[in-house]
């Protein structure tokens, strides 16, 4: 058996890159005429049936907004029931025909088996899965008082969006439907002080990647990967380094610093663009994709300047390099949608 794994050692590299050569030119057109036809020939989901967990706030209100503008029926599931009607309401003004609320908390299986079977007696099908919920954490690791508060972030981030998919895929199957999973660019990005964040969102990229080759053509995946875009998390509410829900908006200024956050609508209008037209990745700032380039080909640089941005305290400051260029360039009036400037957040 090392006989063998020494052989392949030797015979993988040149054979990968014989089999590159020959198969990347047919590879990439295949690609090209693909995105062409599903270009001009989007899904149209006129009558069918959309379930969307988060979608009281952010991305997946403005999900719930986008499908009801394509005269879509959607289910809309969060915790905040009140929240849930609102969004309902501005749903069947923008042309949903039917519009079906359940107040449930994706990281219980029994509540997720639970809307997922709601919807399917409401509706009597099921076309597209759209998994949105989550929640965020900031903290450096170390100075977590105790990493046992953080469990709340892989149960609903990661376990909020296996378990509607289980219970949903059957059918899924039937209407040969999709899945659409909001991730994030953090999901690949070693952003600090999201670590235990960054893992429960590169585990749901990890594992629809796997779901999909399970699957095949009978059910299509699209995994979004937003950078910074409006939302709660962006408004400041997150998980504090004791595990505690908290609304902190210097600590919001310091984690996003002086990039651009993108408007929840125009995230939302491509992901459900991409789940329409059978994408396979959405990346929303489009630009965020050449981080991952940086990610794949010079890593150390890419560390080197988080840790810069992020982690040291230039000329004796209390706050990271990326608070303090957002403060001294006023770089927040630009940069930040009104939505997040403001000191009034929603909360869950």
């Amino acid at each position: 058996m090392d006989l063998i794994n020494k052989f392949m050692n030797v015979a993988a590299p040149p054979a990968a890159l014989l089999f590159y050569c020959l198969f990347s030119t047919p590879y990439s057109l295949l690609k090209l005429l693909c995105s062409f036809f599903h270009l001009f020939f989007s899904e149209n989901v006129r009558g069918k049936v959309v379930l969307i967990t988060g979608a009281s706030s952010g991305i997946g209100e403005q999900i719930a907004y986008q499908y009801a503008k394509r005269g879509a029926s959607v289910a809309l599931v969060a915790r905040r029931e009140e929240r849930l009607h609102e969004v309902a309401e501005k749903s069947r003004e923008l042309g949903s025909p039917d519009v079906h609320v359940i107040a449930a908390d994706v990281s219980r299986a029994d509540e997720c088996k639970r809307f997922i079977d709601e919807t399917i007696d409401h509706f009597g099908r099921l076309d597209h899965l759209v998994n949105n919920a989550g929640i965020t954490c900031v903290s450096m690791f170390e100075e977590a008082t105790d990493v046992t508060n953080f469990g709340a972030v892989m149960d609903i981030n990661f376990w909020g969006s296996v378990y509607p998919t289980f219970y949903a895929l059957p059918h899924l199957r039937r209407n040969r439907g999709k899945i659409v999973v909001d991730s994030s660019a953090a999901g690949w990005l070693p952003m600090p002080r999201m670590s235990l964040y960054n893992a429960s969102k590169a585990a749901l990229i990890s594992f629809y990647e796997t779901l999909r080759v399970e699957l095949g053509p009978e059910v299509s995946i699209t995994i979004a990967t937003p950078g910074w875009v409006e939302s709660e998390m962006t408004q400041g509410k997150f998980l504090n380094k004791s595990g505690d829900m908290q609304v902190d908006q210097e600590v919001r200024d310091v984690q996003v610093g002086p990039f651009p956050v993108g408007y929840a609508e125009e995230c939302a209008k491509a992901i459900v663009n991409g789940a329409c037209r059978k994408k396979r990745y959405v990346t929303w700032p489009f630009w965020f994709k050449v981080m991952f380039l940086y990610k794949i080909l010079a890593p150390e640089v890419l560390e080197w300047c988080y840790r810069i941005l992020y982690v040291k305290k230039p000329w004796s400051s209390q706050h990271p390099t990326s608070k303090v260029i957002l403060d001294a360039t006023g770089a927040k009036n630009v940069m930040y949608p009104e939505s997040i400037k403001s000191d009034e957040t929603k909360t869950d």
